[in-house]
C-alpha cells in the first residue's frame, strides 16, 4: 500500500501529481479521515491537477458537486459526513454517478461502505501533527 507524507500546503502541488501518478488509470476515489485531516484540500488540488475548471469546495450540504474539465470529463466531488442512512445515497441516484465513466470523489465513504465497489481506490488521510498528514492509497 503505497503512503506518502504532506507537511506543507507548497507540497500539494507535488503530492497531486505523484497520487496521480500511482492510481493512473482509475477514477473513483474513496476517502477516509477525521474531520479536519484534509480530505477536502488534498481533492481540491488533485482536481486541480486534472484540469477542473471550477471552483472546488466541499459538497457537505449539497452532498455532490459536478465539476468539468477543460478538457470536457465531468468530475463528481460527494461528501457523505450528513447522511443518516444509506436511503440518502439511493436517494441521490449515487448509481448514476459511481457506475458512470466520470472521476468521482468521495469523503466520508466509510458512511456508505456498502456503496463503494471495487473500483474504488481507498484513500485514508491520517493526521500526524498539526502540519503533518500521512496519506494512505489501497489500490
Amino acid at each position: 500500500m503505497p503512503a506518502f507524507e504532506i507537511s506543507s500546503l507548497h507540497q500539494l502541488e507535488h503530492a497531486s501529481e505523484y497520487f496521480l501518478k500511482i492510481t493512473k488509470g482509475h477514477k473513483k476515489f474513496a476517502f477516509t479521515g477525521v474531520m479536519g485531516s484534509g480530505k477536502t484540500t488534498f481533492i481540491n488540488a488533485v482536481c486541480r491537477r486534472i484540469g477542473v475548471i471550477n471552483l472546488v469546495t466541499s459538497p457537505t450540504f449539497a452532498l455532490v458537486n459536478e465539476y468539468q474539465t477543460f478538457s470536457g470529463e465531468l468530475v463528481y466531488h460527494f461528501d457523505f459526513y450528513r447522511i443518516k442512512s444509506i436511503t440518502e445515497a439511493f436517494d441521490l441516484g449515487y448509481e448514476e454517478y459511481f457506475y458512470s465513466d466520470a472521476w468521482c470523489f468521495v469523503e466520508w465513504a466509510e458512511k456508505a461502505a456498502e456503496l463503494i465497489s471495487e473500483e474504488f481506490v481507498r484513500v485514508h488521510i491520517e493526521v500526524l501533527d498539526d502540519n503533518t498528514r500521512r496519506i494512505s492509497v489501497e489500490l
